[in-house]
């Protein structure tokens, strides 16, 4: 059988291009280490054995030819190249474990996680989200509720409902509604008790008072602020904006509230805009997420949802 001769030209394909091994395992052990007392601390974190963040210590010092750590007894600190890596270190890891946490929700089914205010939630979205469930069937919504600014890279949560000024980094933030602070009660409260347009105004009523909103501010000060200041604790203090909104329906008194609050109680006569004094507030609601999230197609279609729901929600009147 003739054997075949080995051909002595010259491949034309080119090498693919080479890329420097980094060592990841051990940069994430660095931080561990650089953010505790002593590599047996780091190790407790990480679920490993002090011997194994050593290991991986010292093959970084290796990798960069330079020591991280001063090692004195059980402690270990930083020393200035330590110091001068773990900021970028630390950043690129978070950036890193962000990127992989996005990539990974395209391919993942199941319901859309939305965080929001409990109070949002209960006076605003809960009335409006069944006609997304009815335009969308094929998405099940899942709410969380929290006051706190969400982690998008280490929690399941795929888009937010904020309160505030709109300013978060490396976020999509888009506008969905003002909010303006009024002034509300029954209306057979305020037949009995008459608008309310000065400080001499509110001693007619028993107040309504939630910890975030206050009368002084809404006034705008008072002129003899140490004796309104007491005169403005009378009245019951609710922790969450929904019992004062409750509380003034019931018709215990006068509250100061956020029109998203009490738009719907006003709107179907339970509540009364008791002044003409309404001011509209600093902080708004805005739809935020990951930029990379927007064309996934379960928060698209909340997004456009609840940008159309916000566009036909009703303003407070310009009158009481």
């Amino acid at each position: 059988m003739p054997i075949a001769k080995r051909s002595n030209k010259k491949s034309t394909r080119k090498a693919a291009p080479g890329f420097p091994r980094l060592p990841l395992a051990s940069l994430r052990v660095f931080v561990a280490a650089a953010e505790h007392p002593s590599f047996s601390h780091a190790a407790d974190a990480l679920g490993v054995s002090a011997a194994a963040v050593s290991m991986q210590i010292r093959a970084l010092e290796e990798y960069l030819r330079t020591p991280l750590f001063h090692r004195r007894g059980r402690l270990a600190e930083l020393t200035a190249a330590g110091a001068q890596l773990l900021p970028p270190v630390r950043n690129g890891l978070a950036e890193l474990e962000r990127a992989i946490n996005e990539a990974r929700l395209e391919q993942r089914t199941g319901p859309l996680t939305v965080s929001m205010l409990a109070s949002f939630l209960q006076q605003w979205l809960l009335l409006r989200l069944p006609g997304f469930n009815a335009r969308h069937p094929q998405f099940d919504v899942r709410i969380h509720t929290s006051d706190r600014l969400v982690d998008f890279g280490h929690s399941d949560v795929q888009a937010a409902i904020r309160f505030g000024s709109g300013d978060w980094p490396k976020l999509h933030c888009e506008k969905l509604l003002d909010d303006w602070v009024v002034p509300v009660c029954t209306p057979q409260l305020l037949d009995k008790h008459g608008p309310v347009s000065s400080h001499a105004d509110l001693r007619r009523y028993r107040l309504l008072h939630e910890e975030s909103e206050a009368w002084s501010a809404w006034l705008g000060g008072a002129t003899d602020e140490s004796a309104f200041f007491a005169e403005e604790r009378r009245g019951a203090t609710f922790d969450d904006a929904v019992s004062v909104v409750r509380a003034a329906g019931a018709g215990h008194g006068l509250a100061l509230t956020r029109w998203s609050l009490a738009a719907q109680e006003v709107e179907c006569g339970r509540l009364a805009i008791a002044s003409r004094t309404i001011i509209r507030m600093a902080s708004a609601y805005f739809f935020v997420c990951p930029k990379s999230y927007l064309g996934i197609d379960k928060i698209a279609a909340f997004r456009s949802w609840i940008v159309e729901e916000a566009r036909r929600a009703p303003r407070p009147p310009t009158r009481p």
